[in-house]
């Protein structure tokens, strides 16, 4: 049987998906985004599981597209523009995927990010790379510029800092990520896996349906005007505070003990 190409593994509330293809250092290749599509798809009704961590196999985390079949395309009869457009469609759907998921999603990131695989890691809510990691959208570099990934990361970093990033095609280290919003932490690489651990078990902790909702109003409220997006918090919050669930949290809390909470 051939290897999976992703792999998922549920521990506990935690589902850890692993971008298994370490020879083209996990590019996303048309496999590769068919694999996240589908897991993402069925990550989006399974209500059991409450944050999402996302890594990759071998020496590096995600290299971006897979240049040979970028190629490839190229040889058909319109150069490859119907085929083209569609894998960065297919690649922008993926990635719009990540903020809709009901949980939040950690990237654990190591070795490098370069290009689409900076890209995965600027659409995840949250991540935590080794110190000695390397971000770049550098595809400028062979006369290709990162546009697609550039919308993720301009959401992320300041924008004379991308735009830097985008031209030169210079990398960046871990701790220069962190100073700029793009990941939450650098840390050594011995820890890695543990630190990216112990935020995801912090927050699977948590009321999943309460994360849930926060979640989706935090993507929502940041495309609203200030006084609409006071407007449809205050109904969140409204539809949070009368859950059973969140009931009897504030119950515990008052009476100093720990919650019963209906989640596993």
């Amino acid at each position: 049987m051939a290897e999976q190409i992703l792999i998922r593994e549920d521990i506990g509330a935690i589902t850890r998906l692993t971008l298994n293809a370490p020879g083209s250092l996990n590019a996303l290749s048309d496999a590769m985004l068919a694999r996240l599509k589908e897991e993402f798809s069925s990550l989006m009704q399974d209500t059991g599981q409450r944050v999402v961590v996302l890594r990759g196999a071998g020496k590096a985390f995600c290299a971006g597209h897979d240049l040979k079949e970028l190629r490839a395309k190229r040889q058909e009869a319109d150069k490859g523009a119907i085929a083209i457009r569609d894998l960065f469609d297919r690649c922008a759907e993926v990635m719009q995927m990540i903020p809709r998921l009901p949980q939040p999603v950690i990237a654990q990131v190591h070795g490098i990010a370069t290009a689409a695989g900076c890209q995965l890691v600027a659409s995840c809510d949250l991540a935590v790379a080794s110190d000695e990691t390397r971000f770049g959208v550098n595809g400028v570099n062979i006369g290709l510029f990162c546009s697609t990934p550039m919308v993720a990361l301009s959401r992320n970093v300041p924008r004379k800092q991308v735009f830097e990033m985008l031209t030169t095609g210079r990398f960046i280290y871990a701790n220069r990520a962190a100073e700029l919003g793009l990941i939450n932490k650098s840390v050594h690489s011995e820890a890695l896996e543990s630190e990216t651990m112990d935020l995801a078990e912090t927050i699977a902790a948590k009321l999943g349906s309460a994360v849930t909702v926060g979640k989706r109003a935090f993507y929502e409220q940041l495309e609203l005007p200030l006084n609409a997006a006071y407007a449809m918090t205050g109904a969140v919050m409204v539809e949070n505070m009368l859950n059973d669930d969140t009931a009897e949290g504030i119950s515990a809390f008052l009476e100093k003990r720990i919650p019963d909470w209906s989640q596993g």
